[in-house]
């Protein structure tokens, strides 16, 4: 019960990951604790990797970077972005991105905060399961928005189908879609004709479609033996856009990522510029606009002989920690609808586990005895309005993150290891 003078707030929960630490910290755990495993942790490693160039480490702050930046972020940043994505997704195709179809933020959660806020009194759909942050976005604008889940099934491996997308739209009058691809934290990947037929969906329903492509090179060519290679390149629904000014397609993406910046705090926005211009704005009420002096600093970051070396080495070491850490949950008895083929999430079934460590929340709170962090699935049954009653369906659910560098995810799935060995 709150004291009387603090009932005007409305109740904010700890969700997904914040909710994970917070419980960790009640036990000596912080950020970088060297005793501890985070393999609940949504950010990458971030520090010196094989095959990446030199972390960037430096920015000179000029006199104007005291001063209020653009709303929409600065041009040059805009310019470099919109670059990136001709560069990458639409060589040789007549409609391009300009900076005029970019928008900057302080980071994806405030870019989608930014669409959230923009939306008119519509239907929004959004697959489950999927990111927990959606949960608020969403409640925040209840009074205005229809929330409508879209729950993926597990024969599908938990995977969106522009089939099942298509006749969500028809029969809920969607007006907007929002989803994780690749998604956390499944792990799956829309990509090729079925991601060209999604955009085809948002262009001829029309639906405007937000994708929050946040793990957009995080992507592996899984062989039939289930063993991952790096993939040979990003994914995006920018590839499959006919006209960048008509097609109501907002990619949400940064440097938090693939990148591995997390703590620069850089995403952005890119669509028509309509509606980017519009979200953008939305920024004079939200939150002012992004800092000057860590948009300069993404400049370098997109530098097209950095970027790929970058983006290129985080397949490569990631697709080789994503074998090692589906082999190890396996071999305890996890199991997966599927594996992933993207980001760093492993999505597994605890079912097959010696009780109590077939239910999520009970696995979580034995992990953390070992000085392990691991994030249970009902997170991810986003749920705007608390509307849906009853147990989730995903409480045997877990997502196991191989984010940290390889020698703390393998001290983590030790311990795992041995805590179920002992039962």
């Amino acid at each position: 019960m709150r004291e009387p003078g603090l009932s005007a707030l409305r109740d904010v929960p700890f969700m997904g990951v914040i909710y994970v630490v917070h419980e960790a910290m009640k036990l000596g755990y912080h950020n970088g604790h060297p005793d501890w495993s985070n393999l609940g942790q949504g950010q990458p490693e971030v520090g010196p990797m094989r095959g990446a160039p030199r972390r960037i480490d430096s920015v000179q702050i000029e006199p104007q970077d005291h001063a209020y930046g653009p709303l929409e972020g600065i041009t040059e940043l805009r310019e470099a972005v919109a670059a990136h994505y001709n560069r990458l997704y639409r060589r040789g195709k007549r409609s391009q991105y300009t900076a005029a179809n970019v928008a900057v933020a302080n980071g994806g959660r405030l870019s989608l905060t930014r669409a959230m806020a923009t939306l008119g009194a519509i239907n929004v759909g959004y697959q489950l399961p999927d990111y927990t942050a959606y949960q608020d976005m969403l409640e925040t604008h209840l009074a205005r928005l229809s929330a409508v889940p879209v729950r993926t099934r597990e024969q599908d491996g938990f995977r969106l189908t522009p089939a099942r997308l298509r006749a969500a739209v028809d029969e809920h009058g969607l007006a907007a879609f929002v989803v994780s691809n690749p998604c956390n934290p499944t792990g799956n990947l829309i990509q090729g004709d079925e991601l060209a037929a999604v955009v085809a969906c948002a262009r001829e329903q029309p639906c405007t479609l937000l994708l929050d492509e946040f793990y957009s090179h995080f992507v592996y060519d899984v062989g039939r033996d289930d063993v991952a290679t790096a993939g040979r390149g990003p994914v995006s629904g920018a590839a499959f856009v006919d006209d960048v000014e008509r097609d109501p397609v907002l990619l949400i993406d940064g440097l938090t990522k693939s990148f591995r910046y997390p703590g620069w705090r850089v995403g952005w926005i890119v669509g028509p510029s309509a509606m980017v211009g519009t979200i953008a704005r939305a920024a004079s009420a939200i939150d002012g606009g992004p800092s000057r002096w860590a948009q300069r600093a993404a400049l370098q970051a997109l530098e097209p002989a950095r970027a790929d070396q970058e983006t290129a080495a985080v397949r490569t070491v990631f697709a080789h920690k994503r074998n090692v850490m589906v082999e190890r949950l396996r071999s305890m008895g996890v199991t997966f609808a599927a594996t992933p083929a993207s980001t760093f999430y492993c999505w597994g079934n605890l079912a097959n586990l010696p009780a109590p460590f077939d239910d999520a929340m009970q696995f979580f709170r034995r992990a953390l005895e070992h000085r392990v962090l691991t994030v249970p699935g009902q997170f991810f049954d986003v749920n705007p309005g608390n509307h849906r009653k009853g147990r989730s369906p995903y409480c045997r659910w877990m997502r196991f993150s191989f984010g940290p560098p390889e020698d703390n995810m393998l001290q983590g799935l030790d311990r795992l290891q041995h805590m179920l060995e002992r039962a």
